[in-house]
């Protein structure tokens, strides 16, 4: 989940419209432009997170623990430099670095399975590459998230629905990468993968540099002080929003748990039980379908839930869908099954994070405060992966599996009483 949010509460309708400056791009072009310019990153950010590089990982060195390390330098990538890149994404300009992230993370990639060809590729290596994909592709996914709701602005799109369009179409990518890499993993093998997921990175900056206007989110001459000062602002304004801050709170929780489950839990239970690359695909994909469907229903229906409570029960009853049927160790059709639905159920989640940050953050900090945010909603990733590969080798995999479900439900069971999450049902939903 990649979003942010700061203290000055900015409503959906004409307050929201009034942030967002003229810049004299009319038309669906552009946003489609950036909507799919996250589809393709996202499927090749997919492909090699959740099935390119892990079971390249036990394909190599056959250890769950090598792989939850891998797994835990990929999120330290996307913590640190996130937190700390915001005020730069902001001052270089969202549509610049947007194009620059992605072709560094295309060559990063890349650099993989050329080291391991050339038998140069030591397991640190490989290590400091993931941690730099990660880093990389972080400062595309906050340039691009800057970028929407000026496009939804020109297209006269209510930034909701363009929020559920672009999740829908970032899950599509989501969908699309697992399945085609657990299925060319197969074909060409995990080290080829890695080729074919570079190419998909470069496609996307170029849809970027061709599809979106020069002018549209150049950030230079918005941020005229220091960075410290820049990086304290967006800090800032991000712990100053309370309700924005227990959202991140809760999503913190389950990157922490969902993460690890898909990088490190899932490979080793696909090869346990499936014996299979194909069947990771399967059942990530599965989970991806269901999130479009529910992102789009959430961007096409009129009448929602309070948002407090599509909030909780969206994560809870996928929680349950998901870590529930995995314990049960079931056919894989059954398994593939649930992560459809719990997708589906889950779909909401993220539009609905988007639009609550971006109706609360003016233009001008949506960089900086959204590398706060990312910073803070993944920085549990690298213990939770590291955890996992340990768990698993000295508890179990469905001991680790049950464990963490549990500590999921309870959570979510805790923050259902929080106060401050009350006030996100006074925004609506246009």
């Amino acid at each position: 989940m990649r979003v942010l949010g700061p203290d000055r509460r900015l409503r959906a309708g004409p307050q929201t419209k009034s942030r967002i400056v003229d810049t004299g791009i009319h038309g669906h072009r552009p946003l489609l432009s950036l909507l799919a310019a996250n589809a393709v990153s996202q499927m090749g950010n997919m492909m090699v997170q959740a099935v390119a590089i892990p079971w390249f990982v036990l394909e190599t060195t056959g250890s769950a623990t090598r792989t939850g390390l891998t797994g835990a330098a990929i999120a330290v990538g996307a913590v640190v430099p996130s937190a700390l890149g915001g005020p730069l994404v902001d001052r270089v300009g969202f549509k610049r670095s947007s194009i620059v992230a992605d072709l560094a993370s295309a060559a990063t990639i890349a650099a993989i399975p050329v080291l391991h060809l050339a038998d140069m590729l030591a397991f640190w290596h490989l290590l400091l590459l993931a941690f730099l994909m990660a880093a990389l592709n972080a400062q595309g996914d906050t340039a691009r998230l800057a970028l929407l709701p000026t496009l939804a602005d020109s297209a006269g799109m209510p930034v909701e629905k363009a929020n559920a369009a672009d999740r829908s179409i970032a899950r599509f990518g989501q969908l699309a990468g697992p399945a085609i890499a657990g299925i060319l993993v197969v074909l060409i093998g995990a080290s080829n993968v890695l080729f074919v997921d570079a190419a998909t990175f470069t496609v996307s900056a170029l849809i970027v540099a061709a599809g979106i206007p020069r002018q549209t989110g150049e950030g230079r001459g918005e941020t005229r002080s220091n960075y410290l000062s820049d990086l304290v602002e967006g800090f800032s304004a991000l712990r100053a929003n309370r309700p924005v801050m227990s959202m991140a709170y809760l999503a913190t929780v389950g990157n922490f748990l969902d993460v690890p489950l898909v990088t490190v839990v899932l490979p080793v239970y696909a090869m346990a039980l499936y014996g299979s690359a194909a069947s990771l695909g399967f059942v990530v994909g599965a989970f991806a379908a269901g999130a479009i469907i529910g992102a789009l229903l959430f961007g096409i229906l009129k009448r929602h839930p309070p948002r407090r409570i599509m909030f909780l029960l969206s994560f809870a009853v996928a929680a349950v869908l998901v870590y529930g049927t995995l314990v049960s160790k079931p056919p894989l059709g059954i398994l593939v099954a649930a992560a459809g639905i719990g997708g589906i159920v889950a779909g909401p989640i993220n539009p609905l994070f988007l639009t609550v940050i971006q109706e609360t953050t003016p233009t001008r900090l949506l960089g900086r405060v959204s590398g706060a945010i990312n910073g803070l909603v993944q920085a549990a990733i690298p213990f939770g992966a590291v955890l996992a590969g340990i768990a698993i080798e000295g508890l179990g995999l469905i001991e680790t599996v049950l464990i963490m479900g549990t500590v999921y439900l309870t959570v979510i069971a805790v923050m259902s009483f929080n106060r401050a999450l009350h006030t996100i049902d006074k925004e609506g939903i246009a």
